[in-house]
């Protein structure tokens, strides 16, 4: 049997041959790879771009907020609160301006004041006027102030026969006290009055002020300056009147003509004790010397005395309220 050798020109397309369908098949396989690799490729490249905006748009955001804490309860502040007190004073009154010492009248005064709780019990004086401060500046009080001055009746007494009768008149005007150190103080009046008598009355009062213990005392002098119109009605003494003042056999009173000037000066004090913050007692004394035109009046000489008194006892009770304006 003939060997066969292929040539060298056979075996090369045997190699050829051979090759080329291993290398198809490799071909194939390479490019089902190649193919699947570049889908996946494709794959990972679309998925990326679809999330890119996503991915860049979350990128860009600021950082998420702290949820905002729980409201806390509405916070009211306490309303103030102030101090109210209330009281009444009897008093032992000259029974008419200018009557004598063994002549006195009564006399009921509502008392009444309001200061910030916590605060000492503030000081009036006996003859202080109802009045509250406008202006504090501590040591220097500023304001308003009232007084009711009583009606004189000559029906009710005797010594008045024939002299007529005063109305009732009320003065309005301003006070200014200063306290120079904290047991002193000074007080200056200035009234208006309607009524009765339309007159200009000024009072002038100076008072040491010491508390001992549950006690708190007071006292110093006063003075007392009135204008014609304040003063005439109850001291000048017209015609008619010098007439009619001889009723009841007593011997007339001559006219005369009462003009304004120093009215009076004088001293008076009194004594409070203080049970508790809530109840309170007083008792006073005020002495006045009646001076100058009106001490020179003939009902004043004849029929009473320039020396006038008041005695008076009071008592308050001071309670707690919250603002409510």
């Amino acid at each position: 049997m003939r060997k066969f050798t292929p040539s060298k020109e056979s075996f090369g397309e045997f190699l050829l041959n051979g090759n080329s369908a291993r290398g198809a098949k490799r071909g194939i396989v390479l490019m089902f790879v190649v193919r699947m690799s570049l889908y996946g490729m494709g794959l990972a490249v679309a998925t990326a771009l679809a999330l890119a905006p996503g991915i860049a748009a979350a990128a860009d955001l600021p950082p998420a907020a702290p949820e905002p804490p729980a409201a806390p309860a509405v916070y009211a502040p306490p309303q103030p609160e102030w101090t109210v007190t209330v009281g009444v004073e009897p008093r032992a009154v000259p029974a008419w301006p200018g009557a004598s010492e063994s002549r006195f009248g009564l006399s009921v005064l509502p008392l009444f004041s309001i200061r910030k709780a916590g605060t000492p019990p503030e000081f009036f004086g006996a003859r202080d006027s109802f009045g509250f401060s406008i202006l504090d500046l501590g040591q220097f009080q500023l304001g308003p102030v009232g007084k009711l001055i009583w009606q004189r009746q000559a029906s009710s007494y005797t010594a008045l026969n024939g002299l007529g009768d005063v109305n009732y008149a009320i003065q309005a005007g301003g006070f200014a006290q200063y306290w120079p150190v904290p047991w002193l103080r000074l007080r200056t009046e200035v009234r208006q009055g309607f009524g009765g008598e339309t007159g200009v009355t000024g009072d002038m009062f100076l008072d040491a002020v010491v508390p001992m213990g549950q006690f708190r005392l007071s006292g110093g002098p006063r003075m007392t300056l009135q204008s014609t119109a304040a003063v005439s009605p109850y001291f000048s003494i017209t015609a008619a009147q010098s007439v009619g003042s001889t009723v009841s056999g007593l011997a007339a009173l001559p006219v005369y003509n009462a003009s304004g000037g120093l009215y009076s000066y004088g001293a008076g004090g009194q004594v409070e004790y203080f049970f508790n913050p809530q109840w309170s007692a007083h008792t006073l004394m005020e002495y006045e010397r009646l001076t100058d035109s009106v001490a020179a009046s003939p009902l004043v000489m004849q029929r009473g005395s320039p020396n006038q008194f008041t005695f008076g006892v009071g008592a308050t009770y001071s309670f707690n309220i919250r603002q409510f304006w």
